[in-house]
Parts: C-alpha cells; structure tokens; sequence
C-alpha cells in the first residue's frame, strides 16, 4: 500500500472479494505497507482497499498459479476551507456558492457560505484545482490552490462588489413602457448587456464595474406587410411587434496478477 508520494500507507484495510460480491479475505497492511491475501482458486477478483482519510480504490486482479506482487496507490482525501468576505469592508459574505474543479473544469465537489462567510469543501484527492466562487452582487472570481497530504488547506476569498444600475423607461407623461429593449455598452461601444424593461417600466444591470456606460432604450423593430386593397373591406391585417431574437454570445479562453488454489496475492 502507497501514497501518492510513494511512501508506505499502513493499517489499511484490504478485502478480496468475488466477481459475484461474495467476501474471500480481508487483511490490514503493515508498517511498511505490505499485505497478503489468498485466493481459493484461479481467476478474477476485486480488490477493494480503504483508509482513513484516504479515497477508497477498487481493483480488478486476475490469479493464476503463483503469488503475483499487486500494489495499492491510495491518495489522501483532504480539502480547502475558508472565509469569504467582501472588498472594502472585509464583511462576510453568506450564501457563496464556491466549487472546487480539477485541471479538466470538472466540478468535483460545492458547497455556500454560512452566515460567517465560512465555507469547507472535502473530500478532495491530492492535486492542483480551481476554486471558483460567486456571491449575488459581486464578482465572481477563482483561484487557483493545490492540496497536499490529509487535512485541510486554507485558502480565504475576497469578492468585490458589482455596482447596480436601474432605472425606469417611460414616456412623456410619465406612462412606464413595459417590454422595451434597454442596452448598456461601455466606453468603446462593445454591448455588456441587453434587458427587456417589466410592467412597470423599470430595469437594471448587476455586477459593473467602475466607468462610463451608455444606456440605450428602444421599442419594437419596424413590421412591414404587404397589402393588395380590391373592393371588399380587409379585416384581418394583423401586425406583430416583437423583439428580435439575441444572439448568442462567444469568446476565447484565454486564459495486477495470478494465483491458484492455495496460492496468494501480496503486494504495498
């Protein structure tokens, strides 16, 4: 039985048992990370092996005539804890959702803040991750940590708040227009977001940062149909106002063995 680093992992808990789910053996590893388990014939078996504070491993081991030499990785279950706060005034932030993900983006484990700010994301192997973290009404931010060996490994997070704009879109006599188009573009003209306004007119944009913006508020595109008018009255010229659809938005990331009857399986 071994560590990520190679070293011995003794007191571990190692139980052979068949294809079928029926236990043959069970034995604990040395000091210096040795076992040995017999098998009552020839063929395959899963090797089950489990620590405390370790992640439990399963393996399928084929036996055959002689004792074969099978080791055991086990890696350290450990995690990250810590405090979220706020930028400026340092306040706690409850309700965080924060994610740990491995190198390929999967989220491995989640969890939120409680009233403290204080989150605790467990049962995490050894390894390099990213903790990712998002709070309403402030910047999401992630950060990179590595966790080695059992325990728990600090890391505190700071969010800065994203500044709110609302407002109301009306007409002359203060009548508020419900389902107009409102954008905000920043100071080089590139679109950060697009609202439609409620019934009462009003909208708003979260999570800005500092600077200038430019607010633009429309109605419906123009609908145009045509018409042929003969003789008769035409009743049923209807007209649809609408939005048109938003298109999608993209971007760059830049950022092992044998034994028979009689015979045993040992290895570390």
């Amino acid at each position: 039985m071994l560590d990520a680093r190679g070293a011995a992992v003794p007191g571990a808990t190692l139980t052979l048992i068949s294809t079928s789910g029926q236990q043959l053996g069970r034995a604990l590893s040395r000091p210096d990370g040795y076992y040995e388990l017999t098998a009552p014939a020839s063929g395959s078996y899963v090797l089950i092996a489990s620590a405390e504070g370790r992640r439990p491993d399963a393996s399928t081991v084929t036996l055959g005539d002689r004792p074969v030499s099978w080791d055991v990785t086990m890696a350290a279950m450990a995690g990250v804890a810590g405090t979220v706060t706020g930028a400026g005034d340092g306040a706690p932030v409850p309700d965080a959702h924060v994610s740990a993900l491995d190198l390929r983006g999967e989220v491995l484990t989640s969890g939120t803040t409680d009233l403290d700010g204080r989150y605790g994301l467990e049962e995490l192997p050894e390894g390099e991750f990213t903790v990712a973290v998002s709070a309403l009404g402030f910047h999401p931010t992630a950060m990179p940590v590595r966790v080695s060996g059992a325990g728990m490994t600090g890391l505190d997070v700071v969010l800065r708040p994203g500044i709110r704009l609302r407002g109301v879109v009306h007409v002359l006599d203060g009548t508020p227009v419900d389902d107009a188009r409102v954008t905000l573009a920043d100071s080089h003209g590139n679109v950060v977001d697009t609202v439609t306004t409620g019934p009462d007119g009003t909208y708003s944009f979260g999570n800005l940062d500092e600077g200038s913006y430019t607010v633009v508020a429309s109605g419906y595109a123009p609908v145009t149909t045509r018409v042929s008018v003969g003789g008769d009255d035409l009743d049923s010229v209807d007209l649809e106002l609408g939005h048109e659809e938003a298109v999608p938005v993209g971007g760059f990331a830049g950022h092992n063995g044998r034994s028979g009857p009689g015979a045993s399986a040992f290895g570390r």
